[in-house]
């Protein structure tokens, strides 16, 4: 069940949104969706889930387009959360998942499996107004999976959470991947999507800047980071040949290189000038090239 993006297009009046974007994801899995404000993701994800109608081009998931009729098979969280302030937990989440066509005495059971993974059984009669902002969120996540859909897209998921609820929000994201779900989700924060997907795609005014396979994509940008800690100054290493960018750390100096052959000639111009504690080459990180691909646009 692949969902399948053909040359997509949204336009507002003059203004187009989501530019002639191809994008196919795979089934089971987890696809990260990143790109500035403004960079067409929402949009994308409003006309994925029908709630916008494209200007031009194909969606389709399983060869079919999505309508009504998959809506039952479909989650959803949006950015801007929407729950019922007045309505209680477990009234709201019953109302939501049997608009999905799901019974109420398995959505309860649902419900209250769900609320003890998340460590709030007592919250089931609450009034959704009356719980933190990150308890509202638990809910809200709750209500996109609670009718068990095959396909979930979740727009800034880790939003205004605590390090506790994240991880929580991670593991039962990962969870339900296992279980065969194709999640699709959208982050301002680029190691959880580094941490998570396979495949991902940075959206740039409306066009995908970059995407692919995550390990294809980091091998491709050719650069590595190289990270060193000593004893001595290492500043001057910034005008070093090879050195695309330098930035000082508390203990040393963490360097952007055009290659690895860059490294084993720093190498060689250090050993001997004090005490080495780290010398390490590491990957590009995915901050690296969102920067290098969407340049100082980003906020």
């Amino acid at each position: 069940m692949v969902l399948k993006l053909e040359h997509v297009t949204k336009r507002f009046g003059k203004f187009t949104a989501v530019d002639d974007l191809s994008l196919e994801i795979p089934e089971k899995e987890m696809f990260g969706f990143l790109g500035a404000n403004g960079a067409g993701k929402t949009t994308t994800f409003r006309m994925i889930l029908g709630l916008l109608d494209s200007s031009g081009g194909q969606i389709s998931w399983d060869g079919k387009p999505i309508n009504y009729s998959t809506s039952h098979l479909v989650g959803y969280l949006p950015e801007e959360r929407g729950l019922y302030p007045k309505l209680k937990v477990r009234d709201q989440i019953v109302y939501l998942a049997r608009l999905r066509g799901m019974p109420k005495s398995e959505a309860l059971i649902e419900l209250k499996t769900w609320l003890e993974r998340f460590k709030i059984p007592e919250y089931e009669n609450k009034k959704v107004e009356e719980l933190s902002k990150g308890n509202q969120q638990k809910i809200q996540f709750i209500a996109a999976v609670v009718h068990k859909p095959k396909l979930l897209i979740l727009d800034e998921p880790f939003s205004g959470l605590d390090p506790v609820n994240v991880e929580m929000l991670k593991e039962a994201v990962i969870a339900l991947k296992e279980n065969g779900a194709t999640i699709v989700f959208s982050s301002h924060q680029m190691h959880h999507v580094e941490e998570m997907c396979e495949h991902l795609c940075i959206m740039h005014k409306g066009s995908p800047v970059v995407y692919g396979a995550l390990k294809e994509i980091k091998r491709s940008f050719g650069k590595k980071n190289l990270v060193i800690h000593a004893d001595f100054p290492l500043e001057s290493l910034g005008n070093f040949p090879g050195v695309v960018k330098a930035k000082s750390t508390m203990e040393g100096i963490q360097l952007q290189i055009e290659g690895e052959y860059v490294a084993e000639k720093i190498l060689k111009e250090i050993v001997g000038k004090g005490f080495i504690r780290k010398f390490s080459l590491e990957e590009p990180s995915l901050n690296d090239i969102f920067i290098e691909k969407v340049g100082n646009s980003y906020e």
